[in-house]
């Protein structure tokens, strides 16, 4: 039964409004949250991508930063938290909720600490989402603040057990860390390929969606559909921009495959593109969860992703798709095979896809993000 937050609730969340998924998660999280009568304000510095409608509770508060000659780098995180102790002390926000250790949980471990010295109490949770943890706040520029907030927040959780080891592993963690797994809402619809513009009924379409750094390998990706294509008719999908993708455009026209390769840039229609994908490919370097990986579960389409982080904790191996070595193009293109060359085996892996999907369905995870406000303020 899902629990009610005490006291109507006001909570402050604090997250990258771009396509990522630490920024869709939270959003996700202040939609539904609004929905069910609790006062969400969203802190930063534009408005979320998928924050489409506000009301009357579902507000955003855009971080503005001067820009001054002075400053070679203008100063974000002062903003921030300036902009949190406005919209704290304005509203009488309950909770902040940061998604993000940089710089949202210094930011707002500081706004805590000014309102403190004016008598004003509110709690804070940080949820640690990756990155944020092995890649950029490991750095020993930035790894003594990033342990110093994440120790003095009220709670802290982590979307995957993988990421709370990481993190006990590299910094000196006082605080316990709860995994609290990102969600999706499990879709019910059905697939209707008729309405896919880009296939004929033989062929087998693979999807891959990021953001094409380096540490998400498009490159494997593209080598892997290559084989595939070999092999049966096929097409593949790339959903997402960045640095990655002039390289991958070049190798699609060397090899000659850029007629059977669709990128569609940054694009909010990922659930549509989704319905009528056969397989999703996701072969990144490192991946404290895979957000997009569960995306394409909860709409039945199998997954082959590489053995890394979070991942083998959400893609079951040999039941919702396949686990693969990172680099290991062979390997990882005779299981996408497997699974797409037979119409029986397709169909069940597919179904299995989405039965391990709705393991994270919002109206499960959410819950422990409430469970946890309620105990913030016992």
């Amino acid at each position: 039964m899902m629990q009610l937050l005490k006291n109507n609730m006001k909570i402050a969340i604090v997250c990258y409004p771009t396509f990522g998924g630490s920024g869709i998660v939270a959003t996700e999280l202040g939609i539904w949250l609004s929905k069910k009568g609790y006062e969400i304000h969203f802190i930063t510095y534009k408005q979320p991508v998928r924050l489409e409608v506000l009301n009357d509770n579902l507000h955003f508060h855009e971080v503005q930063v001067p820009s001054y000659p002075l400053f070679y780098y203008q100063p974000y995180e002062i903003a921030l938290s300036s902009k949190l102790v406005d919209i704290i002390k304005t509203y009488k926000i309950d909770i902040i909720h940061v998604h993000y250790a940089i710089p949202h949980a210094y930011a707002a471990y500081m706004a805590k600490e000014m309102l403190r010295k004016q008598n004003i109490k509110v709690s804070l949770l940080t949820t640690l989402h990756g990155t944020d943890i092995t890649l950029v706040g490991s750095h020993p520029l930035y790894k003594p603040a990033v342990e110093y907030s994440i120790n003095n927040s009220d709670y802290v959780t982590s979307v995957s057990e993988s990421l709370k080891q990481d993190t006990q592993n590299l910094f000196n963690i006082t605080k316990p860390i709860e995994v609290v797994p990102n969600f999706i809402e499990i879709n019910t619809e059905s697939k209707n390929k008729k309405n896919n513009p880009f296939f004929s009924e033989n062929e087998k379409i693979i999807t891959h969606v990021s953001n094409f750094r380096p540490v998400k390998r498009v490159l494997d990706v593209i080598k892997v559909f290559e084989r595939i294509q070999k092999e049966i008719p096929a097409k593949l999908i790339m959903v997402g921009d960045g640095p990655e993708k002039q390289k991958a455009l070049k190798y699609c026209k060397e090899k000659q495959i850029d007629k059977k390769v669709f990128f569609l840039g940054e694009n909010n229609q990922i659930k549509e593109v989704l319905s009528f994908s056969d397989l999703f490919l996701l072969l990144s370097e490192k991946e404290s969860f895979g957000l997009v990986a569960l995306e394409a579960m909860s709409m039945g389409v199998p997954v082959v992703s590489t053995n890394v982080g979070g991942l083998p904790e959400l893609n079951i191996d040999n039941y919702s798709g396949f686990l693969c070595n990172v680099g290991d193009i062979e390997y990882t293109s005779a299981k996408s095979l497997e699974i797409l060359r037979n119409k029986n085996t397709l169909n069940l892996f597919k179904k299995q896809a989405k039965l391990t999907a709705e393991k994270f369905d919002s109206k499960i995870i959410i819950n422990k993000y409430i469970e946890i406000y309620n105990k913030l303020l016992m």
